[in-house]
C-alpha cells in the first residue's frame, strides 16, 4: 500500500479530521488522524498489520507490545501477521505498565507498535515498560508518523505513512489566538 493509497483510505474512512485539536502530547494541531475509524474495519486492520509486519520481519520480534488504547488493534494485527504474541501496556495510577498477567522475559525481542506517532513520547514510555519487564526492544513501528522527521529512537523505526500536520504549543497556537474551541479526540488525558 502506497502513502497515497493509505491517505485515501483515511479520507474515505472519515479518519482525516480538520479542526482545532489538542493532542495527547498537549500540542495543538489543525489536523488529526483518527486511526480507530480505519481500524474498525477488520479488513483494513489486517492489511495495515501485514504491511507493518513485512517492514519489521527482519528484526525477528518474538512479541509485539503496544500502548493502550490506540495501539491495541494494530499491535494485535501485527502480532498475528508475524505469528507472535501481541500484548499491551495500559495506565494504572497514571503510569504505563504491564497488567492482566502480561509478562516479558530476557529472551523476548520486543517490537513496539503504535497507531500514530507525534512526539514519540508514548513509544519511549512503552519501550521503558518493555525494558523494565526484562524484554529487549528491537524496533518500533506506527501506522502514521506525524513527527515531521524530528523523532528518533535507539532502535529502527518504520511508519506506513508520514504526514506533515503542523503542531503548536498552546500559547503559540494560531487557532487559540482566533478563539476557536479545541477538541481532545484521543484516548488518554492530555499531558500537563
Amino acid at each position: 500500500m502506497t502513502s497515497d493509497e493509505l491517505l485515501d483510505l483515511f479520507r474515505r474512512s472519515g479518519a482525516l479530521l480538520e479542526g482545532h485539536f489538542r493532542l495527547t502530547s498537549g500540542l495543538h494541531s489543525p489536523g488529526y488522524l483518527q486511526c480507530a475509524l480505519v481500524l474498525q474495519h477488520p479488513q483494513h486492520a489486517e492489511t495495515l498489520g501485514r504491511a507493518i509486519a513485512e517492514r519489521a520481519r527482519d528484526l525477528r520480534p518474538t512479541v509485539v507490545l503496544s500502548p493502550a488504547l490506540g495501539g491495541v488493534v494494530i499491535g494485535h494485527e501485527v502480532g498475528r501477521a508475524l505469528g507472535v504474541r501481541a500484548i499491551f501496556a495500559e495506565r494504572q495510577d497514571g503510569e504505563l505498565t504491564l497488567r492482566r498477567g502480561f509478562m516479558l522475559g530476557e529472551t523476548d525481542r520486543v517490537l513496539i507498535v503504535e497507531d500514530v506517532l507525534t512526539t514519540g513520547g508514548s513509544t519511549r514510555e512503552t519501550m521503558q515498560v518493555a525494558t523494565a519487564a526484562g524484554g529487549r526492544v528491537v524496533g518500533a513501528a506506527a501506522i502514521v508518523d506525524r513527527s515531521g522527521g524530528t523523532t528518533s529512537f535507539e532502535v529502527p523505526f518504520t511508519a506506513l505513512l508520514k504526514v506533515d500536520l503542523p503542531t503548536h504549543e498552546p500559547d503559540r497556537c494560531p487557532q487559540c489566538a482566533q478563539g476557536l474551541p479545541v477538541i481532545k479526540p484521543g484516548s488518554r488525558p492530555v499531558a500537563t
